[in-house]
């Protein structure tokens, strides 16, 4: 059974819009700023009215209120709690689509321009699905669905109580799981990706639990040549993620 969050979240933006509409996702109500009646605008509501959506126009003051994120462009959807999906499901998406598993494992990612970021990525990369925690690591709210620019919509997210038991579960699938760490020899653009893989990255400013550290197969870096030791999460991901691509084509 699905997951869901305990609480009713939004989505603001118009490309974010768009995609959720696309999507086929349920939608409780689309509020529109009255003066905003142009655009893109035109194109969310003539979908919206095609999926009877309930539209309602409110002043932009009383818009700007109600956004979380401070970019709402004209228009926000309230919308029923995120589902998260099971790791089961990962799986079987990929096998549906006749793949080796492609999976991200972030390990305590608390920012979620990161989080939106990372999922927007590993979108456009195939990544078949992303394991978060349910504690110490933030979920799938309206800032992340803006910062994916949509792409949430359409990637698998498993929220999960334990890392560790979650990367046995994948080993016990068949899933070779790769650690992102500094603490290594051995250089991302070394390792071979072409098998069934899980790419753990850690969280920011501690990287990986230790627990989580020893349960990688192997664990791979992405040099460092100026005085910072350390990339943004994402960036660290997006490097990663498009080397398995890179190797997989």
């Amino acid at each position: 059974m699905n997951e869901k969050n305990d609480y009713q979240d939004q989505v603001e933006g118009r490309n974010s819009v768009i995609e959720l509409l696309e999507s086929g996702r349920d939608i409780n109500k689309i509020y529109i700023s009255k003066q905003e009646q142009h655009g893109s605008i035109s194109k969310i509501m003539s979908i919206a009215k095609q999926r009877k959506v309930v539209i309602t126009q409110i002043e932009r003051q009383k818009m700007n209120q109600m956004s979380q994120t401070g970019k709402h462009q004209g228009v926000i959807a309230i919308v029923p709690p995120f589902e998260y999906c099971q790791i089961d499901d990962i799986i079987k998406c990929a096998r549906e689509r006749n793949e080796k598993p492609f999976i991200l494992v972030l390990d305590g990612i608390e920012d979620p321009h990161n989080l939106g970021s990372i999922i927007r990525s590993a979108e456009t990369a195939g990544v078949h699905g992303i394991i978060i925690p349910k504690r110490r690591a933030v979920g799938v709210n309206s800032t992340v669905s803006k910062v994916s620019a949509g792409a949430v919509e359409h990637m698998l997210v498993a929220r999960v109580t334990n890392i560790k038991d979650a990367i046995n579960k994948l080993k016990q699938q068949g899933v070779w799981i790769c650690g992102t760490d500094m603490d290594t020899s051995t250089m991302y653009y070394e390792q071979d990706f072409k098998d069934s893989i899980a790419i753990v990255i850690g969280s920011e400013g501690f990287g990986m639990n230790r627990l989580v550290k020893e349960s990688c197969d192997f664990l791979v870096k992405i040099p460092m040549k100026g005085k910072i030791t350390s990339l943004n999460a994402s960036v660290s991901a997006g490097i990663v993620i498009y080397e398995v691509v890179k190797q997989r084509i």
